[in-house]
């Protein structure tokens, strides 16, 4: 087996071992594959093509459809700009490869080209280098066995699933869940003492207990934005409240930890009490704004770790919020402005404080001036015009 082949597989391990790239795919007959490293503007993306190149026009239209997808990834992924490192493995350089372009584009993405074959060898790897801002430094053999390229290949797999497995673990298993039980016995506390004091059905004590009550708001009562996150109205609402809690609560405090949970669930709670108060005169009260701002910070996740997010629970917590928000919206009785202002609130609150040990300084200062405006605007816009 030609050593091209080995030199694919060697390259694909040294990005990831030596460079912090993670394998994103790699194609079915793992002749071609993409990696990523955030942290490497120069080249963010990496795609190798393992591939026999003889004349230039294929690898002008694979260069053309590279580009396309590169600027779909960038809007997927909500970059403003992209850099992509496009590197052919070949055991021959094309006969007039002076056709083919270093550098295509499309949109805001931009795509260099590299060759890599035996004659351009030490060049390339050279340019190579410079683009991942690395000294690259193993030497290949002439020939290499079937048997040294299936262990390399397998090799880099078995590396690729422990570098997303370890990804995961550091986004997910922060830390163990203890203020998403504090709130859950809060919340069955205060249940209790008002079905002994009137019941938890009863408008009168629930206005007593704290709930959203409009006329109180703006008679000065200001902490009724907080104190309906904890007040609910029957079993049944205690019930699913609870239990969705438990669910949703200890996976975002597990992400997160204890102080940026707590943040989270408060303010999500409060705007979620705030767009209640300006969009519906009911009396209302319950901790969905809160949950639903947990459904927030994990939309989260699908902004600043979008392939970790699709990967794992994307499609499932997409599905379920649009479920809820379904329901609100054809079932009467339901604070759908309260469920879709903790959403956002939720989403505001993660992104300003950002993941632990994870820093994002502008991100979070716009995600933060971005909450202050959101709850600014509300409050004004309901004590002027209700």
């Amino acid at each position: 087996m030609g050593r091209e082949h080995f030199l694919f597989w060697r390259l694909a391990y040294y990005l990831m071992d030596e460079c912090g790239y993670r394998l994103m795919n790699v194609n079915e007959a793992q002749t071609g594959m993409w990696l990523e490293n955030r942290k490497n503007k120069k080249a963010t993306f990496v795609r190798m093509i393992r591939a026999d190149l003889a004349w230039a026009n294929p690898v002008i239209r694979d260069q053309e459809n590279a580009a396309k997808q590169a600027e779909e990834l960038r809007k997927q992924l909500l970059y403003r700009s992209l850099n992509v490192l496009n590197i052919y493995v070949t055991p021959n350089i094309p006969f007039d490869a002076d056709h083919i372009l270093s550098e295509t584009g499309a949109g805001k993405t931009n795509v260099s080209t590299i060759i890599l074959a035996e004659e351009n060898y030490n060049t390339s790897i050279i340019k190579i280098g410079e683009a991942l801002n690395t000294h690259i430094d193993f030497t290949v053999k002439e020939e290499y066995e079937d048997g040294e390229v299936f262990i390399l290949r397998q090799g880099v797999l078995k590396k690729a699933a422990v570098i997303n497995g370890e990804e995961e673990r550091s986004l997910f298993e922060f830390t163990k869940p203890r203020f998403t039980y504090f709130f859950m016995v809060f919340q069955l506390l205060i249940f209790l003492i008002m079905e002994a004091n009137g019941g938890t059905t009863n408008s009168e004590t629930l206005i007593k207990y704290g709930a959203k009550f409009n006329p109180l708001i703006l008679n000065g009562e200001w902490w009724r934005f907080i104190t309906p996150i904890f007040i609910h109205i029957g079993v049944l609402h205690i019930a699913m409240n609870t239990l969705a809690l438990y669910y949703l609560g200890t996976a975002v405090e597990k992400m997160f930890g204890h102080l940026r949970f707590i943040w989270i669930y408060l303010f999500s709670g409060f705007i979620g009490t705030v767009a209640s108060f300006v969009f519906s005169p009911s009396i209302s009260a319950g901790a969905s704004g809160a949950i639903f701002g947990c459904f927030g910070a994990l939309l989260y996740l699908g902004f600043a770790y979008p392939q970790v997010f699709f990967r794992t629970i994307g499609m499932n917590v997409i599905f379920v919020i649009i479920i809820n928000l379904i329901f609100g919206f054809t079932i009467s009785g339901i604070d759908n402005a309260g469920h879709i202002g903790g959403l956002i609130g939720g989403f505001m609150a993660t992104g300003a404080v950002h993941f632990p040990k994870k820093r994002n300084k502008m991100t979070q200062a716009l995600f933060l001036l971005a909450a202050i405006i959101i709850a600014s605007g509300l409050l004004y816009y309901g004590f002027h015009n209700i």
